[in-house]
């Protein structure tokens, strides 16, 4: 399947009218209404329009390629792992953020391609921005405005650690998530860093953060579902920077029965040393 800007404008386009019908029930007065899905995380009436209109367009652009959703029914692990290539959306990534109105919410939608990210669309429907990444060939990434003005964006080189700290780290961190590992994480950090800019963000635009050079490290302790990261994860890639495991290898997709994704590191560009150094901060 070849990539390009064009296919890619197409998946940007169907993620803007995912996020208009998310902004229908975003925008209305009142309490919005959520029931609870039954691993008790929310859903809301704009979960299931984003959803159901990014499942048919997808469907009918590549009637071929399989659509994984996290508001699909499950697809048994015997079915999924014969997937070559596959669609893995989160309609709106950051439900929580959604119900309490920050704006922090995206609508992401990424192509999976032997297990790894080879395309990825993250939009915010609040602003109308959009990050997207293609990673065959030469990789490429962009932040994309509402007046459809496309402007490359790179992740960020870290600075180098030292040991009496050197260099300043800019970290962004879950806003819901953080706790004693993200602790732990900081003050190992802080011994080799001069200092650390810490930003608390919502859903995968901490992930574009570091795709676009604004942060350079985020750690993520806490669970997390494939769908949650893969489009962000391209978008990534795309710009020079990764997601990996807590042993600096590649995350990948769609290899196992669960859909939780370990414990990660979204990262920029680096060098050996600061990778080092990461690893021993989310060692266990």
């Amino acid at each position: 399947m070849q990539l390009t800007r064009e296919l890619l404008q197409t998946i940007n386009q169907i993620a803007v009218e995912a996020g208009k019908r998310i902004m229908d029930v975003y925008q209305r007065p009142g309490l919005i209404e959520v029931s609870n899905k039954l691993d008790e995380s929310p859903l809301t009436e704009a979960d299931l329009h984003a959803h159901r209109l990014i499942l048919e367009a997808l469907t009918s652009l590549t009637p071929a390629l399989p659509v994984l959703s996290e508001e699909s029914a499950q697809v048994p692990f015997a079915t999924r792992q014969r997937w070559h290539t596959y669609w893995l959306v989160d309609p709106l990534d950051g439900t929580k953020e959604f119900i309490s109105r920050n704006g922090e919410f995206t609508v992401n939608i990424a192509l999976i391609s032997n297990g790894e990210p080879v395309m990825g669309v993250v939009h915010v429907p609040v602003t109308g921005v959009s990050y997207l990444g293609i990673c065959q060939g030469t990789p490429r990434a962009w932040r994309c405005e509402l007046d459809n003005n496309w402007t490359p964006i790179r992740a960020g080189t870290l600075a180098e650690p030292g040991p009496q700290g050197s260099g300043h780290l800019r970290v962004v961190a879950s806003r819901r998530h953080g706790g004693e590992a993200l602790e732990k994480f900081l003050a190992e950090l802080n011994q080799c860093y001069a200092g650390m800019q810490i930003l608390n963000m919502g859903s995968s635009i901490k992930i574009c953060l570091i795709a676009e050079g604004k942060a350079d490290v985020y750690p993520r302790l806490a669970a997390t579902s494939e769908w949650d990261t893969a489009a962000a994860h391209a978008v990534l890639r795309a710009a020079g920077g990764d997601i990996l495991q807590a042993d600096l290898s590649q995350l990948l997709y769609n290899r196992k029965e669960s859909l939780l994704n370990p414990v990660f590191i979204a990262i920029g560009k680096a060098t050996q040393k600061s990778l080092n150094a990461i690893q021993r901060a989310i060692a266990p």
